[in-house]
């Protein structure tokens, strides 16, 4: 019982137990009717620890469902075959209704441009009147059709100077510079207009768009209204004058859909400057019964026909294709579980178990690769365990090769340094150095073990501490005689196909001259006020000949002198093309970016290295030392 109590808050979490906590607190604090806000608090406490332990249950359950493979494949066939067409469905009746609305204004557009050409047609008719007659003529056309079809109807004529106004209150926009016509706005109202020159005058007519005229544009589809903002379309057909059309079902439910047109305004009619809205709101089996053609019965009926049996047939072919996928499941799911008995017993160490293996599929086919698995299982173990082995011993020499790097910038007051070093594996064979020496001089050094692995960064570590047993001693040494001392000692302790370049320099505080020697390394550059210089090689290669001769070279370094000495896996890695980096490139990369703090100019090398090579994996070991006068 204890047991179980245990698993069951290990289950619940702290959350659990604290939501448990606040409702027995909760709940005595109701039946005892006192303490109103600590009540409030345990309520609020439990609110909240109840959304996160429901969480926790729901992804418990989730995870329950999906365990088994059968379950997570019918649930895949469910996203795979029920969803997409479920949202076909949904997708399809939206874009069914999105055009059965706009054609519903369509209609409704176009009914207004007809209101819009009829009154232009009015306008041109009373230009062309004879001009004796045209006054009086005028009035007769226009009453009484125009006046009963247009509420408020406004004329007002302009003849050989004499102004006619229909009726005499009529007021009409400003004459405008040509013809034309549309609607403008005046104080929030919106109007019908139309302009004519005549040959000597004009006539300008405006209708309001007022309720009445808007219901009379397309009665049967629903109720039509129009304002300057959206936000002035009222909210729902309540209190207009037409009617909305009845629904068919109870699913038949009233839109609203809306068109935005262009307008004027009252002083300027002739400039259509802003936009005025056009609702509609209607139902869709009002829109089908004005779009579609309701005497041809026949045709109809056969196509809800050919619907009613592709919807059928459709069904047919959906209970077929889940059964051939249960029967599949069956097969696959089976499979799986000798799998997963297979893989318990193997965990358990049994690895004579066997996978039964029927038929001569793919699934057949892993059955059999699990039994040869099986059999070649335990020397795999060992292989691996050595390999375990062999890494944790690299990853030990990879720490102690850290070490060896120098951690701390020099203590000069004249020299700023900055390195970048990249392993091409866990150890390198690359070499860098600097350091104060006791006689008041900084060493500054760079090697390339040949190789890469073990072996190079063990050799690379002789260096250095042959290197450091040699300055550390004090005394006057010169670069030429601390690397012959190197190669022979390299030569007495090494084979001779082990061997390193090096390059070895000597910086002296009190007059800024470095002394240095090359031996076999690629030329350091200088690059002094946008100039570059290349260092000289003073010998050959150390560890490789034990009667090798090293001179060395002196130089003066001002302020402002850049000097980078690289290794050879800055110069040699190769693109897509096999084309290599080259020297040419680095020192023109260095040079162009001299300006820059030495920090900056080595993430600029190594990220056009990168780009270079297309890959994050290195060819060769990267090591660059930046040193700069200041």
């Amino acid at each position: 019982m204890k047991r179980r109590f245990q698993r069951l808050v290990q289950w619940l979490g702290r959350a659990g137990v604290a939501f448990v906590v606040t409702f027995v607190s909760w709940l005595l604090l109701t039946l005892t009717g006192t303490l109103d806000l600590l009540r409030a608090v345990f309520l609020l406490g439990m609110l909240v620890t109840g959304a996160w332990v429901s969480l926790r249950v729901f992804r418990w359950l989730g995870e329950r469902a999906v365990w088994r493979l059968r379950h997570r494949l019918m649930i895949t066939y469910l996203f795979i075959a029920v969803a997409p067409v479920v949202l076909l469905v949904v997708l399809g009746s939206i874009g069914v209704y999105s055009l059965m609305l706009q054609a519903a204004m369509n209609v409704v557009t176009t009914e207004l441009e007809h209101r819009e050409a009829e009154l232009s047609s009015a306008a041109e008719a009373i230009g062309r009147l004879d001009a004796p007659v045209r006054s009086r003529e005028m009035v007769r056309l226009l009453d009484p059709y125009f006046t009963r079809r247009y509420a408020g109807l406004a004329v007002v004529l302009h003849q050989s100077g004499v102004e006619t106004r229909f009726p005499l209150t009529a007021v009409v926009p400003p004459p405008a510079a040509k013809t034309a016509g549309g609607v403008v706005q005046r104080e929030g109202r919106l109007f019908l207009w139309a302009y004519r020159k005549t040959d000597d005058g004009d006539v300008t007519i405006t209708a309001p768009l007022s309720r009445w005229l808007l219901d009379q544009l397309a009665p049967e589809l629903g109720i039509v209204d129009a304002a300057l903002d959206r936000s002035q379309l009222p909210a729902s057909s309540a209190g207009a004058g037409s009617k909305l059309p009845p629904a068919a079902g109870g699913l038949d439910a009233a839109f609203v859909w809306v068109a935005f047109l262009r307008t004027a305004e009252w002083e300027k009619p002739a400039e259509q400057s802003r936009e005025f809205v056009l609702g509609l709101e209607t139902r869709i089996s009002a829109v089908a019964a004005t779009v579609f053609n309701r005497d041809s019965e026949l045709s109809q009926g056969l196509l809800q026909g050919v619907l009613l049996g592709g919807l059928v047939i459709f069904i047919l072919v959906e209970i077929v294709c889940w059964a051939i996928g249960v029967t599949m499941t069956r097969t696959i799911t089976g499979a799986v579980h000798h799998l997963y008995e297979g893989t318990r017993n193997v965990m358990e160490g049994k690895f004579s178990h066997r996978m039964p293996v029927h038929g001569r599929d793919q699934l057949a086919e892993v059955g059999m690769s699990f039994n040869r698995m099986t059999v070649n299982l335990e020397q795999l173990v060992d292989v691996a365990k050595e390999k375990e082995r062999l890494h944790s011993e690299i990853v030990i020499a990879q720490e102690v090769q850290n070490q060896l790097y120098p951690k701390l910038q020099t203590r000069s007051s004249h020299l700023r340094v900055a390195a970048a070093f990249r392993p091409a594996r866990l150890v390198s064979g690359d070499y860098f150095d600097y350091e104060s020496t006791p006689d008041g001089k900084v060493a500054i050094c760079i090697g390339d073990v040949a190789g890469k692995g073990i072996s190079a960064a063990l050799l690379m570590a002789s260096i250095q501490s042959s290197l450091r047993t040699q300055l550390g001693h004090g005394g006057q040494h010169s670069p030429a005689e601390i690397v012959a001392r190197l190669n022979s000692h390299l030569c007495a302790s090494t084979s001779t196909e082990k061997y390193a370049t090096f390059c070895l320099g000597l910086y002296d505080e009190s007059s800024g001259r470095l002394t240095y020697t090359n031996a076999g390394h690629i030329p350091p550059i200088l690059i002094r006020a946008g100039k570059v210089h290349r260092l000289d090689v003073n010998g050959t290669v150390v560890g490789a000949f034990a009667f090798a001769k090293y001179d060395q070279s002196c130089i003066e370094l001002e302020s402002g002198d850049l000097l980078a000495l690289p290794t050879d896996g800055l110069t040699e890695p190769e693109n897509q093309f096999g084309e290599m980096f080259g020297e040419e490139r680095f020192i023109d990369l260095v040079a162009r970016n001299s300006q820059k703090t030495e920090q900056e100019i080595v993430d600029r090398v190594l990220d056009e290295i990168r780009q270079w090579t297309g890959s994050d994996e290195l060819q060769d070991d990267i090591t660059l030392l930046l040193v700069r006068r200041v």
